[in-house]
């Protein structure tokens, strides 16, 4: 899916939702960006957007000019930009994959300006008691929360809340990820037999997914 349609809809999509709201020609970090994909729909969506993508390791796809990559270890490493620099921060599906957050949390407070905001994604804790893919296709798609084995710590949305909250920042919405035109198309899907397309309708008609969005009043 083009994400550029979802500009008229914003609202079928949370992340579509909060990149929405980012000033023109604004500043977007993305922490764990991976092979930069959910990225290219942000840029779909708003092309203005000055894009920074950092990961530990660097996915050729990152190369694009559209992106201003830095590679780090987000565990540890400080990231090379100034204090109250950025307009706007995404950081989706990786606290899953951290065993301490602290630097992490630490720095989104440091580098958004005062009243930006910060968007996070994670694993619902349903997905500790769905059932993993089965068949030929199992090890194929995450569907249990342990099918990952990079998954190594599991954080709710009242546990990062607190966490954010004690770095002072306010939590100002929170709730299931789902892109609602995926989800519905799921039943469809029944008919194209098992692959990844049908597994990621199935995760977003299940409501795999939370988001917390987090702001910095000061």
């Amino acid at each position: 899916m083009n994400w550029k349609w979802l500009k008229f809809v914003p609202w079928v999509d949370p992340r579509a939702k909060f990149i929405m709201t980012i000033p023109p020609k604004g500043h977007l970090l993305d922490l764990g960006s991976w092979d930069g994909s959910t990225l290219k729909h942000f840029l779909e969506l708003r092309p203005d957007l000055k894009i920074y993508a950092v990961d530990i390791q660097k996915h050729p796809n990152l190369t694009q000019v559209q992106y201003t990559f830095h590679q780090a270890d987000l565990e540890t490493d400080t990231l090379p930009w100034p204090d109250n620099s950025m307009d706007a921060i995404t950081c989706m599906h990786l606290i899953e994959h951290l065993k301490n957050l602290s630097k992490l949390l630490a720095e989104v407070a440091r580098l958004l300006k005062p009243g930006a905001c910060a968007y996070f994604e994670m694993p619902r804790p349903k997905t500790l008691t769905l059932d993993s893919i089965h068949g030929d296709n199992v090890g194929t798609f995450t569907m249990n929360f342990f099918d990952d084995p990079t998954h190594v710590n599991f954080v709710s949305t009242g546990r990062l809340a607190a966490w954010l909250t004690q770095r002072g920042l306010k939590i100002i919405d929170s709730g299931i990820s789902r892109n609602i035109l995926i989800a519905l198309a799921y039943p469809l899907t029944m008919f194209l037999g098992k692959n990844r397309r049908r597994f990621t309708a199935k995760a977003h008609w299940h409501g795999w997914s939370a988001y917390l969005i987090a702001k910095k009043t000061a």
